[in-house]
């Protein structure tokens, strides 16, 4: 999609988001409602005169009091209590509120009977929900629920994992209620397989450029998504946290991490308090090893919430950086208590489990991670980590396949792919996933020599030759690292040196020999070539004087030759 296309009207943004404000307030939807309260704060400076400005009150008639009431009793999270005295209520608003309350209940009680969290229940064995979703069902067929109702019934399929059903509920409710951003989100999470499909369905409002957004970072289409969220940046909106922070997220999923980090920064500075994807931050901070910054963040997010599963996450990292991975383990356990479907947690987990040398449990924790979201690569580039390290080749070569289809550009997933492929000796295939890891661009620099080794391996001497010379050529142009921590480069060298040496192409071989001197590893190795080198000169030089002879001897000879011939001639 052309981000040229996309127009907006922020007056009119702003008065669908009021309305959409007065509704979620009402009905307790308090996720939505903080996204739009949000969004219609970077609107402020957009002006509505009071004719301009929706004034929605739906009125319940003689059943205001009884919704009140529940209403009340919603807020304190009394949600049985709620539940219970608008049961027989007829209007939407009271309606909504029965349903929805029931659905919060129902998962309250299952958080709170929780005692493992490597094991938590079957979302499916849930005979409390079941029937509330047999209620909805019939009412949704009768046609007797409006969009918010709609809603409670798309959640609920979800849970139960009925998610082709969740979508179409889902289309209708956007339908309905295109300002309810909580739809559009569930929209987002399931549309993945029939994206195309459904872009046809949802209706051609404001609020579908950030469901495109939304499910192109869903999708790792980063790029596209990027795209529309730095339109709406640039278009008015740089106020709004939740755009800055799906930008910092674009950022970290394409690796760009310094960008990524600074887009956080300006997050915090803007909105100090903001736990919201602060794990992912703090991702960012672990991966480069930022143990001071960090720190910071640790102590940060405790003092705002100890009990948010991003603060917990932000802790685990921390931990993990310092190489206590129990510590971390038990904090990642710990916000799985708070939200079994965190998604960071697991995976993190994982790692953690990776770290401590616990298979099984790493194992465990990737599938809930791919359970919860199947496109979450990171979970199965794990379980093909996991199965490497059991020797289990082909099981490993299905996961990495898995991984690499979700981000067919990053070279990690492709350099694993054909170190597997490498073991079970498909070395063509192995050689085209080193050589797309090359074009689509090496993050760890470690696709060229994995490629030039194994032309080594094969007997391809000039291949090889090729490859480690790009790959030495490469490393020069760096210069980053000591000579201990470049094992490869120096071995590299080495063959180099060697190749040319062969070939009797003495300069190129004591070039290389003589670099090899700066690493103790390859020391010895460069000064056994420089002697050879050295000798190999001496014996050229030594027949250099017997050429000479040789080449004056046949002048001769030529030169009485053509005195014969001239005599002859003559």
């Amino acid at each position: 999609m052309d981000v040229t296309d996309i127009k907006i009207d922020l007056k009119t943004m702003k008065q669908d988001v009021l309305r959409g404000i007065s509704q979620c307030s009402e009905r307790g939807l308090v996720h939505a409602l903080k996204w739009l309260s949000e969004l219609n704060f970077s609107l402020n400076h957009i002006k509505l005169l009071a004719e301009d400005i929706p004034l929605v009150h739906e009125d319940c008639g003689e059943e205001s009091a009884t919704f009140l009431l529940a209403k009340s009793y919603f807020n304190l999270k009394e949600y049985d209590r709620c539940a219970f005295f608008v049961r027989n209520c007829t209007t939407p608003k009271p309606r909504f509120l029965h349903f929805y309350a029931r659905y919060l209940a129902i998962e309250k009680k299952k958080l709170d009977n929780m005692t493992d969290t490597n094991c938590p229940p079957d979302p499916t064995q849930n005979d409390e929900m079941k029937a509330l979703c047999s209620e909805l069902k019939n009412s949704y067929y009768e046609d007797q629920l409006d969009g918010f109702c709609s809603y409670v019934y798309g959640i609920v399929l979800k849970k139960l994992d009925l998610k082709s059903q969740a979508l179409d509920v889902f289309v209708k409710v956007v339908q309905k209620e295109p300002v309810l951003w909580s739809a559009w989100y569930e929209l987002g999470k399931l549309a993945c397989d029939k994206y195309n499909n459904i872009l046809s369905q949802v209706p051609d409002h404001w609020m579908k450029y950030f469901f495109l957004a939304h499910t192109n970072l869903e999708q790792l289409n980063n790029d596209e998504g990027l795209e529309i969220y730095q339109k709406f940046y640039d278009m008015g909106l740089k106020n709004n946290s939740y755009v800055m922070s799906q930008i910092a997220l674009g950022y970290h999923n394409n690796r760009k991490l310094l960008e990524a980090i600074e887009m956080f920064k300006k997050i915090l500075e803007f909105d100090p308090y903001r736990l919201d994807n602060l794990d992912i931050y703090s991702n960012l901070l672990y991966v480069l090893e930022n143990k001071t910054e960090l720190a910071d963040l640790a102590h940060k997010v405790v003092n705002i919430d100890k009990y948010r599963v991003e603060t917990c996450c932000v802790i685990g990292n921390y931990y993990s950086l310092r190489s206590d991975h129990a510590k971390a383990v038990l904090y990642f356990k710990r916000a799985l208590k708070l939200n079994p479907q965190f998604l960071s947690a697991w995976t993190l987990m994982g790692h953690e489990y990776m770290e401590m040398k616990n298979i099984n449990a790493a194992i465990q924790s990737y599938r809930y991670a791919i359970e919860i979201n199947a496109r979450d690569y990171r979970a199965w580039y794990g379980l093909g980590q996991t199965y490497e390290i059991l020797k289990m080749p082909f099981y490993s070569l299905n996961y990495y396949k898995q991984a690499q289809m979700l981000k067919p550009n990053d070279s990690r997933m492709i350099i694993a792919l054909g170190e597997t492929y490498e073991k079970l000796d498909r070395t063509e295939n192995a050689l085209k996933c080193y050589y797309k890891a090359c074009a689509v661009g090496d993050v760890e620099g470690s696709a060229l020599i994995k490629l030039a080794k194994l032309y080594d391996k094969l007997n391809d001497v000039e291949n090889a030759t090729a490859v480690f010379t790009e790959y030495c050529l490469r490393e020069d142009e760096k210069k980053e690292k000591i000579p201990e921590e470049q094992p490869e480069y120096y071995s590299a060298l080495q063959y180099l040196a060697n190749y040319y040496l062969r070939k009797g192409h003495l300069d190129d071989a004591y070039m290389y020999a003589y670099k090899c001197l700066e690493c103790e590893q390859t020391k010895e190795q460069g000064k056994a070539l420089l002697k050879a080198i050295a000798s190999k000169r001496i014996e050229q030089d030594d027949m250099e004087p017997d050429n000479e002879v040789s080449m004056s001897a046949t002048r001769e000879e030529d030169t009485k030759n053509d005195s014969n011939n001239m005599d002859l001639t003559f």
